[in-house]
């Protein structure tokens, strides 16, 4: 549920409603709320602004997860896939992209401008195997080179997984991250 709420939006709050019984406070000559709002308030409420300017929003689900594929998700989901779900269903701050280091690390991202951008994400089921599906918005990264490193993105994910990679259209570019059955796994 905290994941959910933007911390930079609470501190700014905070900080706000402090300052302002800070400033009230001066004006009516109460020194005691006048140094709680001002020793308290302002520094809460700068650090409100330097968290949201460092703020990145949560990739939203681009449609719901149907029940059976959550029951799916409880049986055969990796760890790197639980892991990648809720770290880009979260709140994010110092980041400038949702997988940013990932992309770089497997040779998909020539440099911040030319990153591929991840726009949403799903929940299916391929093959009776549950499947986190990445979806990306990539302008600079043709489809070819994605394929190219496939293998590498599959190593990357981790043991467990297989890499699916699909062109949809324009630059759209779907990485489904396939659980493997237990027993293909050994």
């Amino acid at each position: 549920m905290f994941r959910k709420i933007p911390l930079g939006a609470v501190l700014l709050s905070v900080g706000s409603v402090l300052t302002l019984v800070g400033f009230v406070a001066y004006f009516q000559e109460q020194a005691t709320l006048n140094l709680v709002g001002f020793f308290y308030g302002v520094p809460i409420l700068l650090g409100g602004l330097a968290l949201k300017a460092a703020e990145l929003d949560p990739v939203q689900f681009s449609q719901p997860t149907p029940p059976e594929v959550e029951a799916l998700r409880s049986q055969q989901a990796t760890s790197t896939q639980n892991q990648i779900r809720n770290d880009v269903t979260r709140y994010r701050y110092g980041q400038e992209a949702h997988l940013d280091e990932s992309l770089e690390r497997l040779g998909l991202s020539p440099n911040d401008d030319q990153r591929p951008v991840l726009v949403g994400l799903r929940e299916t089921a391929i093959a009776d195997a549950y499947a986190l599906v990445l979806e990306f918005e990539s302008p600079h990264v043709d489809f070819d080179t994605w394929q190219s490193k496939q293998d590498k993105v599959q190593r990357f994910f981790g043991p467990g997984v297989t890499a699916h990679i699909e062109q949809l259209e324009g630059d759209r570019i779907d990485l489904a991250l396939i659980a493997s059955p237990p027993a293909a796994q050994a």
